[in-house]
């Protein structure tokens, strides 16, 4: 750990645009980052932009760049790489607080956790992992569920009888 207590390596930039209301600190999101990161298996520093947007700016970037008319929990944007080959901005990613919260309440998990793993989501589409092949899918899942383990996160994808 460096002095500032920021995992070594990783670099967030976060900007709270929906307000900060129950929405985690800075470290939090790092640690995050930094644990998707390592289960992933990337050793070399990074750094992610992460937005959390309200909902009218997270429809906004839904239709504008996904075509769809509503507002999504996490979208992800791949950086283009550098022309000096400096690969450490991997990304951005838009969290929406209002749906994040919603679907946290309606799924019964804390609100922290699911913060969580829409982050370590996020990171993962950032570094080409996907989930539009059921066998992506499942191992996309596999991997944020032993991430999340690791973080002492339950399995987000877990079904309560």
């Amino acid at each position: 750990m460096k002095p500032s207590g920021r995992p070594r390596g990783v670099e967030v930039w976060l900007r709270y645009a929906a307000g900060r209301a129950g929405v985690p600190h800075r470290r939090s999101f790092e640690a995050w980052v930094a644990a998707a990161l390592r289960g992933a298996g990337r050793t070399r520093p990074a750094g992610v932009a992460i937005l959390v947007a309200d909902e009218p700016a997270a429809r906004e970037f839904n239709r504008r760049y996904r075509g769809r008319k509503r507002a999504t929990n996490v979208l992800s944007f791949p950086a283009d790489p550098l022309p000096d080959g400096d690969a450490r901005a991997i990304g951005d990613i838009v969290l929406c607080a209002p749906v994040v919260a919603r679907e946290a309440r309606e799924q019964g998990k804390p609100v922290r956790d699911h913060y969580a793993h829409l982050t370590v989501h996020g990171v993962l589409h950032l570094l080409g992992h996907e989930h539009e092949v059921e066998a992506d899918a499942e191992r996309m899942e596999a991997l944020e569920r032993r991430i999340l383990a690791r973080l002492g996160i339950r399995d987000p994808y877990a079904v309560d009888a």
